[in-house]
């Protein structure tokens, strides 16, 4: 699911050191990006040193759980546009709207559509954590929208940070094509520098005619965001370890022959071949035959003998 947050470059060896601020040297320790980037690094590195991050940047992530975690952005923001639309002439937020080059709704769409396939809506729904979320962002955007900035630069500035290089995890643990599809989420194509983009959000964002209190707000509001992420990111790390492997990787299971034969993905009637049963229990019958027995009996016999010799 996620970008790397705001305030953070990914190095070779999937660490995620801070990213430090040297494009600008005419900030101000007041300035909201400055109270931002000091006033959310606990935040930062409490959400850097979540399971699921952790084993994303070392490359161990799951299909199944990358699609959830897709699902989960493409709520989050749907709902942060859709507030961003609603207060983009508002003057507290409207410096920061900047639809074409940082909208990401319809990038998670064609997502959303390689994944799951046309009917990818049919076959989503918004998890407890999530929706949580996209409640506070709703929230905020109907009643409190000059804290819609904290929300806008947590995801934004970090999917243009470190997400950068979680789409190359992505891409290279995941094998998708080099095409970019299933990674649309990380493509800005509207922007053709990453860093003076960021620089020029900042510059915004200071702009903003904000007394000292409601700065103070937004870095609350900027860390309730991280918790959000943290609590969507446990979320997933929870599906993970539910999740069998051959499940993770969209495979049936193997069965062991306890509980219903029915359930077992080889049954006939899963299959669609009518003489067709479970190899499990094939193979138990079998097994169970004078003959056979016999004829084990003999080859162990045999093996045991061959490893002596070799022993010897």
């Amino acid at each position: 699911m996620p970008s790397a947050m705001e305030g953070s470059e990914v190095g070779e060896e999937g660490e995620i050191p801070r990213y430090e601020e040297t494009e600008d040297d005419n900030v101000s320790p007041t300035d909201l990006s400055e109270l931002l980037k000091e006033g959310t690094k606990e935040s930062h590195d409490r959400a850097e040193n979540t399971e699921f991050v952790k084993e994303f940047l070392k490359g161990r992530i799951k299909k199944e759980l990358f699609k959830l975690a897709t699902v989960a952005l493409y709520f989050t923001y749907s709902a942060l546009e859709e507030e961003m639309d609603r207060n983009r002439d508002n003057p507290v937020f409207a410096p920061l709207y900047f639809p074409l080059e940082l909208h990401r709704r319809e990038a998670l769409v064609k997502d959303l559509e390689y994944f799951y396939g046309e009917d990818w809506e049919e076959k989503i729904q918004c998890s407890e954590a999530t929706q949580q979320y996209v409640d506070r962002i709703h929230h905020v955007g109907q009643h409190e929208p000059e804290l819609l900035v904290a929300h806008a630069y947590t995801r934004y500035m970090g999917d243009l940070s470190g997400g950068q290089v979680l789409k190359k995890v992505a891409q290279r643990a995941l094998k998708l094509p080099s095409t970019e599809e299933g990674i649309q989420f990380y493509m800005f194509d509207n922007i053709s520098n990453a860093q003076q983009f960021k620089q020029l959000y900042r510059a915004r964002m200071n702009a903003l005619d904000l007394d000292k209190n409601t700065k103070e707000r937004i870095v609350e509001e900027a860390n309730r965001a991280f918790r959000f992420n943290m609590q969507v990111f446990d979320e997933l790390d929870k599906i993970g370890r539910s999740l069998t492997e051959a499940a993770q990787d969209g495979g049936f299971p193997v069965h062991d022959g306890k509980g219903d034969v029915r359930k077992c993905p080889y049954y006939a009637d899963k299959l669609g071949t009518a003489g067709a049963g479970c190899p499990y229990h094939a193979a138990v019958a079998l097994a169970k035959q004078p003959l056979v027995q016999l004829i084990l009996a003999a080859c162990m016999a045999v093996a045991a003998g061959a490893a002596a010799w070799y022993l010897l």
